[in-house]
C-alpha cells in the first residue's frame, strides 16, 4: 500500500473526523482522482498532424508515460481555429486519469520529490481551488520529477495537474489536502 494511502487511513480521517465533527467516515472528504494533461501547442504547427509522427508528441507521451506510470490519451481539437493553425481532429494534447494505487503513488512523489525541487518554491497558491473542493495546479516543466531524464529532453514541457477530491467545498478539502502534506503558501 502507498505510503500516503496508509497515512490516510491511519491519522487522516481521525484528524479529520474530529475537525469536521463527522461520525460517518462515508461522508469524510477523500481523493477521488487526479488528471495530468498537457498542452502541445507548438507541436501542432510542426509539419505533422499525427502524435506517432511528431517528434516534440513523442517525447512528451514518453515524459507522461514515465511520470505517470500509464500510457496517456492523446486529445484531438473540436474546433478549427484559423488564427492558431488548428483545424478540427487536429491532436493538440495529452491527459492522464489516476485512480486507486497509481493516484496515491504521484502524489507522494509529487508532495516529497517533485514540488521540492521547483526553483524558488515558496509554497502552492491556496486560492486554486475550483468551488467544488478541487485543486488546479501547474508546472512549468517536467523535469522536477526524478524519474525524468534530462539529456532526453530537447523540448520542455508544462503539465497540469488536478486533484480531485469528494470535500463539499474548499475549505474542507484544503485540510484534507493539507493533512496529506501538500504545501500550502501561509
Amino acid at each position: 500500500m502507498a505510503r500516503l494511502a496508509e497515512k490516510y487511513k491511519t491519522e487522516v480521517l481521525g484528524t479529520l473526523r474530529e475537525e469536521l465533527k463527522e461520525s460517518n467516515p462515508m461522508a469524510l472528504p477523500r481523493l477521488d482522482k487526479i488528471v495530468l494533461s498537457m498542452g502541445l501547442g507548438r507541436a501542432v504547427q510542426e509539419s505533422s498532424t499525427k502524435a506517432v509522427e511528431n517528434k516534440r508528441f513523442t517525447e512528451a507521451i514518453d515524459q507522461m508515460t514515465t511520470i505517470s506510470g500509464q500510457k496517456p490519451l492523446v486529445t484531438k481539437a473540436k474546433k478549427s481555429v484559423s488564427n492558431f493553425k488548428v483545424r478540427e481532429g487536429y491532436d493538440v494534447g495529452l491527459k492522464v486519469t489516476l485512480r486507486g494505487a497509481r493516484m496515491w503513488e504521484f502524489l507522494d512523489r509529487l508532495v516529497a520529490l517533485a514540488i521540492p525541487r521547483v526553483r524558488d518554491f515558496r509554497g502552492l497558491n491556496p486560492n486554486s481551488f475550483d468551488g467544488r473542493g478541487n485543486y488546479c495546479m501547474g508546472l512549468t516543466e517536467c523535469g522536477v520529477f526524478p524519474e525524468v531524464n534530462p539529456d532526453k529532453v530537447n523540448y520542455q514541457q508544462g503539465l497540469n495537474i488536478a486533484i480531485c477530491t469528494t470535500a463539499k467545498n474548499d475549505v474542507e478539502a484544503r485540510q484534507l489536502l493539507t493533512l496529506l502534506g501538500v504545501p500550502f503558501r501561509t
